[in-house]
């Protein structure tokens, strides 16, 4: 009995930690959802959809308060775990049907891609100045999944921390740019909502991020784009692997870092397992249309919450501290990612 009281305890000490930020978070994501209300009303749809304006208000509170040690568990929460359930429930709402007609030729895209991306990446890094493995930083985080995989591959080409930062700060920031700009292409484009979540899936750094590009598109643009965006990230595994072989011929500086271990739940996290197994369970009609609409909403609130999260724990001050180089690489190489995601998102439409 005292054991499971103090359990108890504990779970209550652990909730009053996570309430003040955690309430911070439903508050910006209730404006957000408020003003896309209000957009809708003004101008018969809204332009800039919750997600997004979810990220832009948590991203202004930011700029003019930074929250203290009370309100970053909370924050974190929310950007962490609450986010993973959301996106892993996203895989209940989509039908593997739905990608059939791409099939191979988009997996085969998907890698090619990746790959593509990162040696370019790697050459306009070291075109504009960059260190060796900086440069591998850079374009790694542009190829696969922005941050995650910075912070994956550093201890593997055993960057110096230093570059780390560097990368980590300008990407942390250019994301957003990309969620807010990418739609303005699809729309400028034309593009039907399916090629424009393969687009968004293959070019925006994050799994929350392409939510956000891609919602106003609609959620047929949602979840393709979630589902190419999950294909990518099962790329780090198998980057990883040649950036180690790689590394040592690299003639920078190396850091000195423990032995990275990159077990199977790093290379391929949970909620991606999830939303998988969540997806072939919709997929062969374990979960039917009742079902997956009633998750929808839970989905959504999850994510717009999750969103005003990563905008309270983004700096736009850190773009500046990057450095220009750094900003050029990404900036360059994330703009010929686009270009190459837009035309292949194109050319698979019409196959």
């Amino acid at each position: 009995m005292l054991q499971v009281s103090s359990r108890m305890g504990a779970a209550a000490r652990a909730l009053a930690g996570l309430a003040p930020g955690l309430v911070l978070c439903l508050l910006v994501a209730g404006l957000a959802v408020l003003g896309g209300r209000l957009e809708a009303q003004a101008f018969g749809r809204a332009w800039i959809e919750p997600l997004v304006l979810a990220i832009l208000l948590g991203a202004a509170v930011r700029l003019v308060w930074t929250p203290g040690p009370r309100w970053t568990a909370g924050i974190a929460f929310c950007a962490g775990p609450l986010l993973e359930a959301g996106i892993a429930l996203l895989g209940a709402t989509v039908s593997a049907q739905a990608m059939a007609a791409a099939g191979l030729p988009l997996l085969a895209t998907v890698g090619v891609l990746v790959a593509g991306a990162l040696a370019g990446g790697y050459a306009i890094g070291r075109a504009v100045g960059l260190a060796p493995r900086l440069a591998l930083l850079v374009a790694t985080g542009n190829a696969v999944c922005g941050n995650s995989a910075i912070v994956a591959v550093a201890p593997v080409i055993k960057a110096e921390a230093k570059d780390v930062a560097a990368a980590i700060g300008f990407t942390a920031v250019f994301g957003i740019a990309v969620v807010l700009l990418l739609p303005l292409a699809g729309a400028a484009l034309d593009l039907k909502p399916a090629t424009y979540g393969v687009a968004a899936g293959l070019t925006v750094y994050a799994v929350p991020q392409v939510l956000a590009a891609a919602a106003p598109m609609g959620p047929v643009a949602i979840q393709v784009g979630a589902l190419v965006k999950l294909m990518r990230v099962l790329m780090l595994g198998p980057v990883c692997v040649v950036l180690g072989l790689i590394a040592p011929r690299l003639g920078d500086k190396a850091a000195v870092w423990p032995r990275p271990k990159l077990t199977l739940g790093k290379l391929v996290p949970w909620f991606i397992v999830a939303f998988l197994g969540l997806m072939a369970a919709r997929s062969v009609g374990w979960i039917d249309e009742t079902a997956a609409a009633r998750i929808g909403p839970a989905v959504t609130v999850m994510t717009v919450t999750a969103m005003a999260a990563l905008g309270l724990g983004v700096d736009p001050r850190a773009l500046f501290r990057s450095g220009p180089r750094v900003a050029a690489a990404a900036s360059l190489s994330m703009l010929a990612l686009a270009v190459a995601a837009l035309l292949a998102a194109v050319v698979l439409a019409r196959l």
